[in-house]
């Protein structure tokens, strides 16, 4: 076993064997085995140590990434997982669905420098996946206990990093949710062949282990106001996720078999779950035996078209109005798909459903792409006279996803918005506009990744303890004050 790091030239960069296309597309298990402890030592090994860890640097969560892959190639992996587990909730779940293209592995300089990146999520799912089977993952114990209670509202990365935070500094924390399982997108939205369900309800179980309470089936503003939990609660944390799915306005949209992507995905993932799906069952949402086209470029576009293939979908295509290089999803989800039998239609605008009372086609009009946006994206021009049609018996819209209106849905209208209907907050202290009201993850950002909501929930967990330290000192000296006269 590899004792010393920067093996990078000599060792070959090497993935966890994937199982093979035929094989994966009959099932929705994991597509990737895990490391055997010899290689995962060895890959680690390939690590430079880089004086500036680029890896880190571009971690959300700043993971101490290159520590925790010394530490598994010399391998001391109980101390790797303590490692790793400090800055990072959910290590083992980051190592499955974290986009490492884009993040740690994109900036890892043995890749920059033509040698191929550290594979560094898949020891991170190696590293944390051994420490549950040796039994080192244990529920946080405080070390003193408080009064002081915080109400979290969505049971969310977001909010789940946030309460074990709390928990640890001791707070009796109370997660509300709507829905009836913890886990938000993690356990609904993100198929088991990206994240198996059991690596979220394991989870799930640890952190009431803790002593944090779930209240499930919880709807504010139904079940209660946000005024009224503020009452129950010292603080409150706002981390429900969005959900409101962008809709593309087109002639034909009323058409039967055209479905939003959480709709189609939650559906999937639910039967998976041994849950009863009318609309699963009756063929409204389950892709055997149609010609499937799924509009989008983002993760949830490739979770769509993968579940398709899986579900026995004579055809599966996606539609995007850029090219490549320019879509927001993970390059390596695209490979995934493409080997699995996906079709992309770049370049492609849609413009109309057509059918009677069902869909039976999208017409598309081509694209060329001009000069770039204010985002620094090429901005998408329609091409005159392009229009074609593509065959559809299922339409799935993954267009992304917008906020829902909170300041309605919660009976609080004095909680501000912003001008895209996010939840504006100081960025001091991810305070709301309501005193002791804060706010974290994708409803403050807009729609982002599971490791930017644990970041915003452990960043949210310090600035509510800070808020609460300070309440409880000022009560202290006004009752110091008091009693001195």
């Amino acid at each position: 076993m590899p004792n010393q790091m920067l093996q990078f030239v000599t060792t070959e960069q090497k993935t966890p064997h994937k199982r093979d296309v035929e094989t994966r597309r009959a099932d929705f298990g994991e597509i990737y085995a895990e490391f055997d402890p010899a290689a995962a030592a060895q890959q680690a090994a390939r690590c430079s140590q880089c004086g500036v860890p680029f890896c880190q640097v571009h971690c959300p969560v700043h993971n101490n990434i290159p520590d925790w892959l010394m530490l598994t190639a010399e391998g001391r992996l109980e101390e790797a997982y303590e490692v790793s587990q400090a800055t990072n909730n959910f290590p083992e779940i980051c190592g499955r669905i974290c986009p490492q293209d884009r993040l740690c592995e994109g900036n890892c300089v043995i890749e920059q420098s033509g040698h191929g990146t550290v594979t560094i999520g898949a020891v991170e799912k190696y590293i944390t996946d051994t420490a549950w089977e040796k039994g080192w993952v244990k529920a946080v114990k405080p070390t003193k206990e408080r009064q002081q209670s915080v109400g979290i509202i969505g049971a969310g990365p977001a909010g789940l990093a946030a309460a074990e935070e709390l928990r640890r500094k001791g707070y009796q924390v109370t997660v509300y949710d709507r829905y009836d399982r913890i886990g938000g997108l993690m356990i609904y939205g993100i198929p088991n062949f990206k994240l198996e369900k059991e690596v979220v309800e394991r989870r799930a179980r640890l952190i009431a282990d803790a002593g944090v309470a779930f209240k499930l089936n919880f709807e504010v503003g139904r079940d209660a106001t946000l005024d009224e939990l503020r009452i129950q609660h010292d603080a409150v944390l706002v981390a429900t996720g969005v959900y409101k799915a962008r809709d593309l306005q087109a002639p034909g949209s009323g058409l039967a078999n055209i479905q939003p992507a959480m709709d189609y995905l939650t559906a999937s993932n639910r039967t998976g779950l041994g849950d009863e799906v009318p609309a699963f069952d009756d063929g409204t949402l389950d892709a055997k035996g149609k010609r499937v086209v799924v509009i989008g470029g983002g993760d949830t576009a490739m979770d769509c078209v993968r579940t398709a293939v899986r579900q026995g979908a004579v055809s599966v295509k996606c539609l995007y109005r850029r090219n490549r290089a320019n879509m927001p999803g993970s390059q390596r989800e695209v490979a995934n798909a493409e080997e699995e039998g996906v079709e992309f239609v770049w370049l492609s605008a849609p413009e109309a459903f057509l059918g009677d009372e069902k869909v039976s086609g999208v017409r598309a009009s081509r694209v060329h792409l001009g000069v770039a946006d204010a985002t620094g994206r090429q901005a998408p021009q329609i091409l005159p006279e392009s229009a074609y049609t593509v065959e559809a018996d299922l339409v799935i819209k993954a267009l992304g996803f917008d906020p829902e209106d909170l300041p309605d849905r919660f009976q609080a209208e004095a909680l501000e918005t912003t001008r895209w209907g996010t939840l504006k907050v100081s960025y001091k202290n991810m305070m709301t506009s309501l005193d002791g009201v804060f706010a974290a993850g994708d409803i403050v950002r807009g729609a982002s990744l599971v490791v930017w909501a644990i970041r915003d929930g452990r960043d949210a967990a310090d600035q509510i303890d800070g808020y609460l330290q300070s309440k409880a000192a000022g009560r202290a000296e006004t009752a110091s004050a008091v009693a001195a006269e």
